[in-house]
């Protein structure tokens, strides 16, 4: 049972329990307001916060035991930028994963076949990636989500099981549609937010500040400044003796169906 199960089920026992003691107690609409916005805060803090694994089981990271840590980059394949990433990757012998949007795929099926043939992970980002994805009803997410991976499949000949949610948010019909297509949800232990940094030295703090084993990065392959501080971060990690891996590797889940 999901923890967006247990905490309706909660909360329709005290509202029910709330009603029936009503006649006797005269309890307050305040407490029914404070009851409903407190269900509210619950539902809208699991939605955006994936590693809460509120509408559904996610992974985040792997154990801390190990010394390794893993490489994620969202929202490719980017003409122009995405091949700078795996130049570096390349450089460094380096492997990543790379969760990538159906539609860019169709346009550049010649880079995802790099990213394939390099030895990265690709991974499922939806098809349209559009800020509606999350108004979606399941059958309409489970479209998306089997039309990028019939894609991904008829350029390499692999159907990903790791899916990230757009934006990172969940909700009930997400959870159907993984459920439905057998896929894992990967997320991350460290957000670089490279997407709005512009700052050099406070992205690669960001990223660094904490990194410890088990830790998965994640990084979008169109920006400057993530392909800036991308080598002094493999140095670093490196440094601390943290090796790089797979994110399925780092997880021990298996990538491909």
């Amino acid at each position: 049972m999901s923890r967006y199960a247990i905490v309706s089920t909660v909360f329709l026992v005290i509202l029910l329990g709330s009603l029936s003691l009503d006649g006797v107690f005269n309890i307050s609409l305040y407490w029914y307001i404070g009851l409903l916005l407190v269900y509210l805060s619950m539902n809208v803090y699991g939605a955006v916060v994936l590693s809460a694994q509120y509408f559904l089981r996610t992974r985040c990271s792997g154990s801390q035991s190990v010394s390794s840590i893993a490489i994620t980059f969202d929202d490719g394949p980017v003409p122009g930028m995405t091949e700078k990433i795996l130049d570096i990757l390349k450089q460094h012998e380096i492997p990543a994963a790379f969760f990538c949007i159906g539609h860019r795929i169709k346009e550049n099926p010649k880079l995802l076949r790099r990213l394939h043939d390099e030895g990265h992970l690709i991974g499922n980002h939806s098809y349209s990636h559009k800020n509606t994805f999350d108004f979606l009803s399941a059958t309409g997410v489970v479209k998306e989500l089997a039309e990028t991976n019939t894609i991904i499949h008829e350029c390499v000949g692999v159907t990903p099981r790791f899916f990230r949610p757009p934006y990172g948010v969940t909700n009930p019909m997400i959870a159907k549609a993984v459920a439905r297509l057998n896929l894992t949800v990967v997320g991350w232990s460290i957000r670089s937010f490279d997407t709005i940094s512009k700052d050099k030295k406070k992205l690669f703090n960001r990223v660094t500040q904490s990194l410890r084993g088990g830790d998965v990065i994640l990084f979008h392959d169109y920006c400057d400044v993530t392909i800036s501080i991308l080598p002094d971060v493999i140095a670093h990690a490196s440094k601390l003796g943290l090796k790089i891996v797979r994110v399925d590797t780092l997880l021990n889940e298996k990538a491909y169906g």
